[in-house]
């Protein structure tokens, strides 16, 4: 998710501090840009620009060098273990998606290769999703996305405009659509019913149940519920929701409404540690199904899929045409223009690995999260995921309130971020008892002895934590709350909306936790 930036007024940008700098009598650099050493140029000796394009030019392997050493103040991708993002992939996949860089994905004939290569990813999905590709009638469908968040947005049209269609034929009305989801969800189902005007009806968490409940799911359905967004491993505790739960009762109380699968996380994982599992396709209700292929799907971002079981479900008018080599190409996208890279990068990934080697990597990581787990749970800490491939490869815990810590788990995730670990703290769901977590994300990369390194920083982080007197614990939480304020690094984000109160962050504290 991209954030809003604040635009700088001209005081904002100004140059206050070299306003009052005394030149050196030395002067800048000669204006020799083209045989100076980089650090040796006058671009050195200056500010990078920020709000203004520059009126002159500067050399390449200059813009180059300035920009990367900016971005050396960045976090390391591979110790960011808030982010189910991939952060690793073979040198094979990136020369394909480099050599890609230049394709308009959407410039289907130009590019009919790539559009194909689309249509195989689409095709191998959906059969990973159980598809009943046996029956000669299944015409399902489905497309890529930029992510998940794209997918959820199609998904969310799609029902929404089949509810209206039924509701008019029936001489109904149709104004006032609402989506049944559970509390926990990621902020895009969020921002997929405020963009698309559908009322939100939470299944709330509790204490002790961070999934959505099966029954009081199907008890909110009424005759304006568009679908139930059910959640194949929550960004929180990285659950599976019991989907068939939720369609064998829709089927045993005669409930006409759709299943839209969540599987952004675990659509890439189940299947291979957990195939026993029916969530997918095999169940009637189940009509739409997302999966970020930049996350498990071990693509970088970003890239995601939605299949529809067939085009019942998919209404015929939000689909537009584009006529490619005399022969007419099916969109429904909100993106247009975008690369190929990353699908090009995806079906490398599905033909070099095969489901053998996605089984192979999914088996290691949820038996890297399994000895994780039991690590933190011997340090003291109440264990919140589950473990040996009924949830995701991650581990979600929390500080035992029986310790008596006078410390909290975002105190522990700012000593870790110290050590360059960024494994972040949340607030639980609502309802919830404002409940406090810590959640690490095992990828790929995320071998055991990074995941030893990390167990003995947490467990430094924690012996630190509990030295500290009422004091020293105070002062830590004033610079907690300086961190990244004092140095101007957020300047750059828009302010002006910090106080809404319409997303269940908003109104009841939930974090919005990064995907």
């Amino acid at each position: 998710m991209v954030h809003l930036a604040a635009v700088a007024n001209d005081a904002d940008a100004g140059q206050a501090f070299d306003e009052k700098f005394e030149e050196l009598t030395i002067g800048l650099p000669d204006d020799n840009d083209f045989t100076a050493s980089v650090y040796g140029s006058k671009f050195a000796a200056v500010d990078i620009p920020k709000h203004k394009m520059p009126d002159d030019e500067m050399p390449r392997d200059i813009a180059y060098r300035l920009i990367k050493d900016d971005l050396t103040l960045d976090g390391t991708p591979t110790l960011n273990l808030a982010s189910f993002v991939t952060t690793y992939m073979e040198e094979e996949a990136e020369k394909l998606m480099v050599d890609s860089f230049s394709k308009n994905f959407i410039d289907y004939e130009q590019y009919p290769v790539s559009a194909d290569i689309q249509n195989r990813c689409v095709s191998m999905i959906a059969r990973l999703f159980n598809i009943p590709a046996h029956d000669d009638k299944t015409n399902a469908m489905g497309t890529s996305t930029i992510g998940s968040s794209e997918a959820i947005m199609l998904a969310t049209l799609a029902m929404k405009k089949r509810w209206q269609n039924k509701r008019k034929a029936a001489g109904k009305h149709y104004s006032r659509p609402n989506i049944v989801m559970n509390s926990a969800v990621q902020v895009c189902w969020e921002k997929a019913a405020r963009y698309f005007d559908v009322e939100e009806k939470f299944v709330y968490c509790t204490k002790d149940r961070y999934v959505i409940d099966p029954e009081e799911a199907v008890n909110l359905v009424d005759e304006n519920t568009i679908g139930i967004c059910s959640i194949l491993g929550t960004t929180y505790t990285g659950e599976y929701e019991d989907t068939k739960a939720i369609n064998d009762l829709l089927i045993e109380k005669n409930i006409d409404c759709p299943i839209h699968v969540d599987a952004a996380s675990g659509g890439f994982v189940a299947p291979f540690v957990n195939p026993n599992l029916v969530w997918d396709f095999r169940l009637e209700k189940v009509v739409s199904i997302n999966v970020s292929g930049h996350k498990y799907g071990l693509v970088y971002p970003g890239v995601g899929w939605v299949v529809w079981r067939d085009p019942e479900f998919l209404p015929k008018e939000l689909i537009f045409n584009v006529n490619y080599l005399g022969a007419d190409q099916a969109s429904f996208t909100l993106n247009f223009s975008r690369g190929a890279s990353q699908v090009i990068g995806q079906y490398y990934q599905l033909i070099r690995l095969g489901k053998k080697g996605y089984r192979s990597i999914m088996s290691n990581l949820t038996r890297t999260a399994d000895y994780l787990a039991l690590s933190v749970q011997k340090m003291g800490f109440i264990l919140m995921s589950k473990t040996r491939g009924q949830g995701l490869p991650l581990v979600a815990f929390r500080l035992n309130p029986e310790d008596g810590h006078k410390f909290d788990e975002f105190a522990i995730a700012h000593q870790l971020r110290e050590r360059g670990w960024v494994v972040p703290a949340y607030t639980m769901a609502p309802h919830s008892e404002t409940m406090k977590m810590m959640r690490i994300v095992v990828r790929e990369d995320f071998s055991r002895s990074r995941c030893d390194a990390l167990v003995a920083d947490l467990q430094m982080a924690v012996h630190e934590l509990t030295k500290m007197d009422d004091k020293k614990l105070e002062q830590h939480a004033e610079h907690m709350k300086g961190h990244g304020l004092k140095n101007g690094r957020r300047k750059g984000m828009n302010q002006h909306y910090t106080d809404e109160k319409h997303s269940l962050q908003g109104k009841h504290g939930k974090s919005h936790a990064v995907c």
